[in-house]
């Protein structure tokens, strides 16, 4: 084996563990969500046990990530293809899409839940679910919205959002300085 695929299977080990510490899930519930052993998630973790495809599709599944985060696929020179997420609270992970500090900013975010705490603040936002079911409070206005749905809000009203179960919850944020609002165009299918 050459030492730059060593590196790369080495590596893999402690994205693992990160990205399940960052969820804050310990083995026997990642186990159950992925129906791998405790004691193979343990080896994987350590480095004892050469990661496979059967294995890791399930977990880059569990923990709704690309494969390529798992693996660090070699670059590819498209510096969108490598973005860099972040955890937010425990359980939350946010995913910049774009670097445009007072422009339009996108975010690709699961939230864990958490607590509702209104703030307001100027701007404006657009969410649209991916997976999973979003509680969105708008002052005293309170919507559940289903993969696929969208909410497009004045930020300077009251508001929180997060998931409307324990489950997280998948979705694309927009958020831009007051006045960007999201404009969508469709046109209406034969079907409509």
């Amino acid at each position: 084996m050459d030492t730059e695929l060593a590196e790369l299977l080495a590596g893999i080990g402690p994205r693992l563990r990160a990205l399940r510490r960052d969820r804050n899930l310990t083995l026997e519930t990642l186990a159950k969500d992925t129906g791998i052993s405790v004691s193979t998630l343990s080896r994987l973790e350590s480095g004892r046990r050469r990661p496979t495809l059967d294995l890791l599709i399930p977990l880059a599944q569990a923990h709704r990530v690309a494969l390529d985060q798992l693996v660090t696929a070699p670059p590819t020179g498209d510096p969108r293809v490598h973005l860099k997420p972040r955890s937010r609270e425990p359980g939350s992970v946010l995913v910049p899409l774009t670097q445009y500090p007072g422009r339009v900013q996108v975010f690709k975010q699961v939230l864990a839940h958490r607590e509702p705490r209104l703030v307001a603040h100027s701007g404006y936002e657009w969410l649209y679910v991916l997976a999973g079911e979003l509680r969105l409070i708008l002052g005293k206005r309170e919507l559940i919205l289903r993969p696929g749905q969208v909410a497009e809000f004045d930020t300077g009203e009251p508001h929180w959002f997060g998931p409307a179960h324990a489950e997280a919850v998948e979705i694309l944020h927009l958020f831009g300085p007051h006045g960007d609002q999201a404009v969508i165009r469709t046109t209406p299918t034969a079907n409509d």
